[in-house]
């Protein structure tokens, strides 16, 4: 593997983003940081569209190698830049990045027309719809479970891709895309009856965790002799356990529009799912972006075990109303995410060298 530097300034764009949203998260927390009037309450779109918003394209633009597919990381990574000082035009520029990954995703669904690139190009769909409405004038919490469809299916794509080695039968095929429709159902009628729509997703989520820990391969790996392997798989693993966490604590508590009920139900998704999902895809994502493979070590698994245990707590805070632990919770969330980022580098320098 040549190791592509010329990469670099995209990954930069995705971890300045990163940063960004970290800090406006331990502010949201109530932690006392300096902090610019528009931060805070950029939070979500940060980690969403900042982050992640460049990160996915940049990944398809890197495995399909069209020239203007580049483009898109870059508008994207320009609109959380403007977020923070002009938010409308930081708006319209994330939704037109938005709209280059779907035409990434058409692009390569066109070319391999099978399940896996079906849903992520329905989850840039997703992703599309929930930018124009926030776009329109809805606040987060009416839009939000868009923004979850398009990270859920992005990252239930990419499984499915891996997994194909498993033959799903027909049947399975059908009960997963049921499961989809549900969630993009629970999606629309939660902007017209927040209650009943944030149900319908948690019992989507909830399925969609039920049915990845029966036909993942996660499931088969997780006892691999492999170490990276293993560690891959129980990065995943956890993660579609929080999926499911999620899905039962929307079905339970049904619409939250703030506070601590909204804090549990958002972030088992977006740091016990998503993030876990990243840990894992790590080995697997930066060796195709930057063209260096990722070495594995044992201490991997501290960043991955805080992870979780610093999520716990920030969710029985949350459950509990103990405000406290659940600064200190998020807090840990922060670190666990900052230590997964240095030993990623270092495990790259350290192979190149």
């Amino acid at each position: 593997m040549k190791f592509q530097t010329r990469l670099l300034p995209f990954l930069a764009l995705a971890i300045l983003a990163l940063f960004f949203a970290l800090w406006a998260g331990l502010s949201r927390l109530g932690w006392s940081l300096p902090v610019f009037p528009t931060l805070a309450l950029a939070h979500g779109p940060l980690m969403v569209a900042g982050f992640l918003g460049v990160l996915i394209p940049l990944e398809r633009a890197v495995a399909i190698r069209q020239r203007w597919m580049f483009a898109v990381p870059v508008v994207t990574g320009l609109g959380w830049i403007s977020l923070l000082f002009a938010p409308f035009i930081g708006g319209v520029l994330i939704t037109i990045g938005s709209i280059g990954t779907l035409a990434i995703l058409l692009v390569m669904t066109h070319r391999e027309p099978h399940i896996h690139t079906i849903t992520m190009a329905v989850g840039a769909l997703a992703w599309v719809v929930g930018n124009l409405l926030w776009l329109s004038g809805l606040s987060i919490f009416q839009i939000i479970f868009w923004w979850m469809a398009f990270l859920i299916l992005t990252i239930g794509g990419e499984r499915l891709e891996l997994s194909r080695v498993l033959k799903p039968k027909p049947g399975q095929v059908r009960v997963f895309i049921v499961i989809v429709v549900v969630l993009l159902a629970g999606a629309v009628l939660s902007m017209f009856d927040l209650g009943w729509g944030t149900r319908l997703s948690g019992l989507s989520m909830l399925s969609l965790a039920i049915w990845f820990l029966r036909n993942d391969l996660t499931t088969r790996n997780i006892r691999h002799a492999n170490s990276l392997t293993r560690y891959i798989a129980i990065c995943l693993f956890s993660g579609f356990i929080w999926l499911g966490v999620s899905g039962a604590l929307q079905l339970t508590l049904g619409a939250a529009y703030a506070g601590p009920f909204y804090d549990a139900a958002l972030h088992t998704v977006f740091v016990g799912f998503v993030i876990s999902m990243i840990f894992g895809h790590m080995p697997i994502i930066f060796p195709a972006i930057l063209g260096t493979p990722v070495r594995f070590y044992s201490a991997f698994y501290a960043q991955l075990i805080l992870l979780h245990l610093s999520l716990a707590l920030r969710i029985f805070g949350d459950l509990m109303s103990l405000v406290e632990i659940r600064k200190w919770g998020g807090l840990l969330n922060e670190v666990a995410i900052l230590l997964f980022l240095g030993m990623t580098i270092t495990s790259i320098i350290r192979n190149r060298e």
